[in-house]
């Protein structure tokens, strides 16, 4: 789904958006988008199919690309966005059992032609299900329309609202720090995201095979995430092990452990933890099922540099190496690699495989004194914060470098005021300006 679109407000949603949207050649048609040029009766039809399913958008007044290229030309021709809105909402109350809107947001073109792209958004959570055209229940499968078979309109029926769509990027377990015999710390920080993925019926009743779980290691191998998880150690460390199935690895479940490793006393300075797990199921179920994917990385580089005896070193992270850090982690779940993979695995639309929208971090210690200083000040009787959960902004799309930048930046600037700093937002200005010298 174009998360950014689905999540924007109306405010947001700009046709210099829309247009960078529709030149996207990945942006085709599929399980949660559609382009229209203008209004037909296979609208609803599709709408509908959309509600039963994952939800999505259709864009009307966006020209197919093929009809464009065939006829040379403009993607975005716009509509009269009050009249297709009548005639939709009408054919709403008029074809849909129970009779129900998905919501309407006009977006003029902005030429003085007074013509707008009229996005509809169908949320999947708020719609009745089954919605019923006709006595059936259309459902969406990639890029085109079909009927529920009697098994999928009872399961349909089961559902209660709100439970059918995974919450997509959210809602992940808290993570814990690895302890010694003393019930100490093993490490400087763990650092968690994730998403959760909906279940193809395919992907629902077989498990992970060996080929898969290769194919998977292989993207996240070729992935940004190594290069960001030395940068933790500036490549001090000795050398790093792949991304391989190490211990905890099932049927339906699949543990994937990238490690720099060293020879002092602190093996592995860093090291991350990919893992993810496909649900058992038995029988029908009331709701989707729901496959979940884990991101940890394991930070020792504290404990690395005490190894070394190297007094040079501060003992605390410089923000920009966590910036890059984060960067690299979110650079990597939505690359297109490791997506299809993911999309492959849960036998889904690459459409459906969410962005990160949370993120984990629990020190060993408080973040003051996890982060080096560069100009950060306590506040005084702030209290101590040892990490925390931080949401992303579900209107920024994290392929995109900018707002990939700014999503980073967010979850520092919270980290830093949770952690009662001040600073965060001058030390981070100066870095984003320092890497455009």
């Amino acid at each position: 789904m174009t998360s950014s679109l689905f999540a924007a407000s109306a405010a947001d949603l700009t046709i210099e958006r829309i247009r960078a949207v529709a030149a996207r050649p990945e942006n085709v048609e599929s399980l949660t988008l559609e382009f229209k040029r203008e209004y037909s009766t296979s609208l609803l039809k599709t709408i509908a199919a959309m509600a039963n399913t994952y939800g999505g958008l259709i864009m009307v007044g966006i020209v197919d690309q093929a009809e464009a290229d065939k006829k040379g030309c403009e993607r975005v021709v716009g509509v009269d966005a009050q009249d297709t809105i009548d005639r939709i909402a009408s054919g709403c109350h008029e074809k849909f059992d129970p009779p129900w809107e998905p919501t309407f947001i006009p977006v003029p073109l902005g030429d003085g032609s007074g013509r707008s792209v009229l996005v509809i958004r169908i949320d999947a959570n708020t719609a009745p299900r089954p919605l019923l055209v006709d006595l059936q229940a259309p459902i969406r499968l990639s890029g085109r329309n079909s009927v529920a078979d009697r098994d999928r309109l009872l399961r349909l029926a089961r559902e209660v609202a709100g439970a059918g769509v995974p919450p997509m990027g959210q809602n992940l377990m808290a993570p814990s720090l690895g302890q010694d015999a003393d019930g100490q710390p093993t490490a400087d920080f763990i650092l968690r995201t994730g998403v959760n993925l909906p279940m193809g019926e395919a992907g629902t009743w077989r498990p992970l095979s060996e080929k898969s779980v290769a194919a998977f290691a292989r993207a996240l191998n070729a992935s940004p995430l190594p290069k960001a998880l030395l940068n933790l150690v500036k490549g001090g460390a000795h050398g790093s092990l792949d991304f391989r199935p190490l211990g905890h690895n099932r049927a339906r479940t699949a543990r994937l452990v990238w490690q720099a490793y060293s020879s002092t006393e602190v093996k592995h300075p860093v090291e991350a933890v990919v893992t993810i797990k496909v649900p058992d199921v038995y029988g029908p179920t009331p709701t989707g099922p729901i496959a979940n994917l884990t991101i940890d990385v394991i930070s020792r580089a504290q404990r690395y540099a005490v190894a070394l005896g190297e007094t040079e070193w501060t003992y605390r992270y410089p923000v920009p190496d966590l910036a890059v850090l984060l960067d690299g982690i979110l650079k990597t779940a939505v690359s297109e690699d490791v997506v299809t993979e993911l999309a492959r695995i849960t036998d889904i639309d690459r459409a459906l495989v969410a962005q990160p929208r949370e993120l984990h971090l629990i020190a060993d210690r408080s973040v003051p004194h996890l982060l080096r200083s560069e100009g950060l000040q306590e506040i005084p009787d702030a209290g101590a914060s040892r990490g925390g959960i931080f949401r992303a902004n579900p209107a920024l799309d994290l392929r995109l470098a900018d707002e990939r930048q700014e999503q980073v930046d967010d979850w520092l600037r919270q980290l830093g005021l949770d952690a009662g700093l001040t600073g965060m937002e001058t030390l981070l200005e100066r870095y984003r300006a320092d890497l455009m010298v």
